[in-house]
């Protein structure tokens, strides 16, 4: 049986491809384990640094909104007395 050009031209295009997807995962790999060499997981988890102390502060304040009327009375004092807005005496 006689082999038709296309067939090997595609097998040799497909192996091609082939070896330079495995070509870059190597790559990509190697620069992606030097990159990451001198970083190391932390030796605590931060959430449960402070779970076994007794003297811990725990922050039980509510969060104060700001009043929209009083944020814009701020804003219009502001915009009708520019120089003093800016910080300069002028």
């Amino acid at each position: 049986m006689k082999l038709r050009i296309t067939i090997v031209l595609t097998i040799g295009l497909l192996s091609l491809v082939v070896g330079a997807g495995v070509l870059s995962a190597f790559w990509g790999f190697a620069i992606g384990r030097e990159a990451l060499q001198g970083v190391t997981q932390p030796d605590v988890r931060p959430a449960s640094h402070n779970l076994g102390r007794g003297d811990s502060v725990v922050q039980t304040d509510s969060v104060e909104f700001l009043r929209e009327d009083d944020i814009l009375k701020q804003v219009e004092a502001q915009i009708a007395e520019p120089n003093r807005a800016l910080g300069t005496n002028n």
